[in-house]
């Protein structure tokens, strides 16, 4: 299919298509007369991108562990290990978050927060 009707199918604009082309997360084929053809199997594909976005996952992550999950015998096993990791890794994210809000809470009111944590001004 061209890149227009992929783009309607997955609510995708024609760019953002382009763009995960160019960084390899889909291929198309060029036709002779220099169209995109992407595969029917883009649609799901492409969903599954912008899901695992949704779920935190970057760019970088989706096609490492797409590479994977397309060759995982069992991909529900597989998915659910890569949500475990992510789960380990935003609750260290929120665990610095904490401390970085209990850190902001300790200099409410006290006219300078960089002067407050002892820092030169």
């Amino acid at each position: 299919m061209r890149i227009g009707e992929l783009a309607a199918r997955t609510g995708l604009t024609r760019d953002t298509i382009r763009f995960y082309e160019k960084v390899g997360l889909v291929a198309g084929r060029r036709t002779a007369n220099g169209y995109r053809d992407f595969p029917p199997e883009a649609v799901a594909w492409l969903d599954y991108v912008r899901t695992a976005q949704a779920l935190g996952f970057s760019l970088a992550e989706i096609a490492l562990n797409g590479e994977g999950l397309r060759g995982a015998p069992d991909t529900a096993e597989a998915l659910s290990a890569l949500f475990e990791e992510k789960i380990r890794v935003v609750d260290a994210r929120m665990a610095e978050l904490a401390v970085l809000r209990a850190e902001l809470v300790a200099r409410v009111g006290t006219g300078c927060p960089l002067l407050a944590a002892g820092r030169p001004g």
